[in-house]
Parts: C-alpha cells; sequence; structure tokens
C-alpha cells in the first residue's frame, strides 16, 4: 500500500486510484438546518463512486447536549466498521460543499489513530466541474476492522482550555 503522505489529495490522484483495493471514499456532506438540505438524500441521488456516506450526526455522542461531540472510541469504531472503513485503507473524505464537513471527518480519524486519511481537494463540486463519474448505486461494503487508538493530544476538554 502506497501510503498518503498529504492530508489533501486532488481530484486527478482520486481519479487514477479510484479502483485501488485500498481506497475507500467516503461523504462527509452535511448542511445546517437553515440550508434546507438534506445530505443524505443528496448522497442517494448521486456520489462519487464506491463512497458511503458518514453521518457526522449519528456518528458522535448523541447523548451531549451539544452537537457533533466526539463519540466513544467503541462507537466510532463500530460504526466505520459497518461502512468497510478500517485499518490497512486509505480514506479520501470529502463534501457537497467543497470543504465544509469534511475536514471534521478527516479530523475524527486523526483523533482515533487512522492516520491514512485525507481531504479532496475542492470535493465534490470540484469532481462535477471536471465531468467525472457519478452513481447513485448505494455501495456494498464488506466489514472491516478498525482499532481505535484515541489520541488525547488532538482533543482538549472545556476545563483544558
Amino acid at each position: 500500500m502506497e501510503r498518503l503522505k498529504l492530508n489533501i489529495v486532488t481530484t486527478d490522484w482520486l481519479a487514477a486510484n479510484l479502483d485501488a483495493p485500498d481506497v475507500r471514499v467516503v461523504d462527509a456532506s452535511w448542511f445546517l438546518p437553515t440550508d434546507k438540505r438534506d445530505a443524505r438524500a443528496e448522497y442517494k441521488r448521486a456520489h462519487i463512486p464506491g463512497a458511503v456516506f458518514f453521518d457526522i450526526d449519528e456518528i458522535a455522542d448523541t447523548s451531549s447536549p451539544f452537537p457533533h461531540m466526539l463519540p466513544a472510541p467503541e462507537k466510532f469504531s463500530s460504526r466505520v466498521r459497518r461502512l468497510g472503513l478500517g485499518d490497512g485503507v486509505r480514506i479520501i473524505v470529502y463534501d457537497a460543499q467543497g470543504i465544509y464537513s469534511a475536514p471534521r471527518v478527516w479530523w475524527m480519524f486523526k483523533v482515533f489513530g487512522h492516520d491514512q486519511v485525507a481531504v479532496l481537494d475542492g470535493g465534490l463540486p470540484k469532481w462535477r466541474a471536471e465531468g467525472r463519474m457519478m452513481e447513485s448505486l448505494p455501495p456494498m461494503p464488506r466489514e472491516r476492522h478498525f482499532t481505535a487508538r484515541l489520541n488525547e493530544d488532538m482533543v482538549r476538554t472545556v476545563d483544558q482550555m
């Protein structure tokens, strides 16, 4: 497996590596309620081939009164395993606004010890503008093992600040 050396990859890189057996693509789109857009519905209509949908609202500490709080390592591991994301894969994250919610998901993977993760430069808008292939087929991910190793240096509590 060629290691990702950068935290950002180009659309050219992704197009050339889309069929690589160790590359997984993640749609991390999320919109503010005032946008009146449904990220999951838009994903179902069209996404980068093979992409899975990462639900930021669900893969979170849903018991917290605050939105999108980091989940427990066990929950994160369980959810991403089901998406076919795990040890030994290079994960490329994008969103429908270009670079909005994708960095949040990139950070979550880094927090849980997965360093082979990058954000797609320009996200879905750039991919579409270049006329690249899209699909509406739901992916059929095979569950993979994900070892969550919490990097506490990347997270601070209110008391620590």
